[in-house]
């Protein structure tokens, strides 16, 4: 490490407008208007929608589509349905006058009655709007606000990894953990430690190739180092990137560490928020996390590929689309180093065999290229500061003056760790 910071249902029609809400198994979230208002005062025009909360008044109220008699239409099995889109995003169906408060609503009550076995509508994909698909106009209010959707995913990711990682707060730090080999694992145990560690297998020993090209920079690799040698206690963080989906490649670009205590649920929202944001603000994407195993070898834990294949699959992306997750463990002062230097593993799972469903998923070894950044940005090294600052009181922070060998006391490592 070459920085050191000084520590320290009918067709008749009714007698009054009837609003029918069932949208069957498909029916979007509605929101209320006030409600809409509520979040886009709060957090900006449109960041707390998902695709599902997406509605005809979001999209009246962004001027994608407008108010207008028999501007809807269904097409089905050889029957025309036509609509009347109204000013406050309900469908008024001009045939009854029925008034339907989403268009799963509508397409499902008119399928029904063409199919009386039809159990769901798929409104957004069936409801034509001046001809053409409302999903389509979903989709062009996700490209024109794609950020803020992006950070909503972002900040649901977040909620799950931090809900995740406290699990880990009860392993012990103090005692070797032999690493085992995963063949030897068999079956899941309740009655095994789910703190055991298990070797890394490559890619080639289960006849795969890797998925796809890594690329981590060289300021990732020293704050994230950095964090880990601070404390005795594990630590962990995120990694922000992108993520190149025509050459596959997975670069990382910064660490986000978690300046929070992994059981610390009341500070942890505020840590999710402030990394989101971070995240948001310099237009990446959340593309993996790292943790420490500060006195052991710098290999997973069960817990650990439990929670890698979690990952991986939260991070996997709408529409079942693939993005990876990388996870990344640092031991910064295992004996077992060779050398000084920490020990960094970036490590993947790959799923066990379809037909072993009750194993554990196989931790895999992933190829990394480092990138060597020309300089050391300044907001890392304010992330530095304000690590300096988050662990100088703490209890289990390291003394640096002590020695970590008979030759290298722990600051003489730091600098070079």
């Amino acid at each position: 490490m070459c920085v050191c910071v000084c520590v320290f249902s009918g067709s008749e029609p009714p007698s009054s407008p009837q609003v029918v809400e069932d949208g069957g198994e498909e029916d979007e979230e509605e929101l209320s208007g006030g409600e809409e208002a509520d979040l886009r005062s709060s957090s900006g025009r449109g960041s707390l929608l998902t695709r599902r909360g997406i509605t005809l008044r979001v999209l009246l109220k962004d001027g994608l589509v407008e108010p207008g008699d028999g501007v809807l239409a269904i097409h089905y099995l050889g029957k025309n349905f036509v609509g009347d889109l109204l000013n406050d995003g309900k469908i008024r169906w001009v045939e009854t006058g029925q008034i339907f408060n989403s268009p799963s609503a509508w397409a499902t009550h008119c399928k029904r009655l063409v199919n009386p076995a039809k159990k769901s509508g798929c409104g957004w994909a069936s409801v034509r709007y001046r001809g053409q698909k409302l999903v389509q106009y979903k989709t062009t209010w996700l490209h024109k606000y794609q950020p803020s959707a992006d950070m909503v995913r972002a900040q649901q990711n977040f909620r799950f990894f931090l809900t995740m990682v406290d699990v880990m707060v009860s392993r012990r730090t103090d005692r070797e953990r032999i690493p085992v080999r995963y063949c030897t694992l068999g079956t899941r145990d309740a009655a095994r430690d789910p703190h055991t560690l298990v070797e890394l297998s490559a890619f080639s020993a289960i006849n795969r190739f890797q998925p796809f090209n890594v690329a981590v920079s060289s300021n990732v690799l020293l704050l994230m180092d950095f964090h880990c040698h601070l404390t005795t206690s594990e630590v962990v963080g995120y990694l922000g990137g992108r993520w190149d989906t025509n050459t596959q490649l997975l670069t990382v670009l910064r660490a986000f560490p978690c300046r929070t205590r992994l059981a610390d649920r009341d500070s942890a929202s505020a840590v999710e928020e402030e990394i989101c944001q971070n995240l948001f603000m310099r237009g990446l994407s959340l593309v993996g996390w790292y943790h420490s195993h500060p006195r052991g070898p710098a290999l997973p834990s069960l817990q650990d590929i439990d929670s890698q294949m979690d990952h991986q699959l939260r991070l996997q992306g709408s529409n079942n689309g693939f993005q990876p997750c990388l996870g990344i463990i640092c031991g910064p002062y295992y004996h077992g180093n060779q050398g000084v230097a920490s020990t960094i593993t970036p490590f993947w799972v790959v799923p066990p065999p379809e037909q072993r469903p009750n194993d554990h998923g196989i931790p895999v070894a992933v190829e990394v290229t480092y990138v060597q950044d020309n300089f050391l940005t300044s907001d890392v090294l304010n992330e530095m500061m304000l690590l300096v600052d988050y662990y100088r009181t703490a209890p289990d922070l390291v003394q640096f003056s002590q020695y970590w060998c008979p030759d290298t006391t722990m600051m003489d490592k730091i600098k070079v760790g």
